[in-house]
């Protein structure tokens, strides 16, 4: 079983690693084998936990807009 608040943390680690300046979704934070085992109701609870803490905390990643699959996007910004 997938516990949904691990894969959080490692994509927030995942985060940390990227470019600044670099747009990326939060699937791109995984490899694909494992965004691809990941259930997709686990994979669209993820999203939703992402998106709400990048809008809570005040880091370096800023939400920008949907692609037109509806998937957010996500930047990577300067402290």
């Amino acid at each position: 079983m997938i516990d949904v608040n691990q894969l959080l943390e490692e994509a927030i680690r995942e985060s940390e690693n990227l470019n600044e300046g670099k747009v990326f979704l939060v699937k791109d934070l995984f490899k694909g084998y494992v965004w691809n085992r990941i259930p997709r109701k686990d994979r669209l609870l993820l999203g939703t936990l992402f998106l709400n803490m990048v809008n809570k905390m005040e880091g370096n990643i800023k939400a920008i807009e949907k692609t037109s699959s509806n998937q957010q996007r996500y930047k990577k910004i300067k402290n």
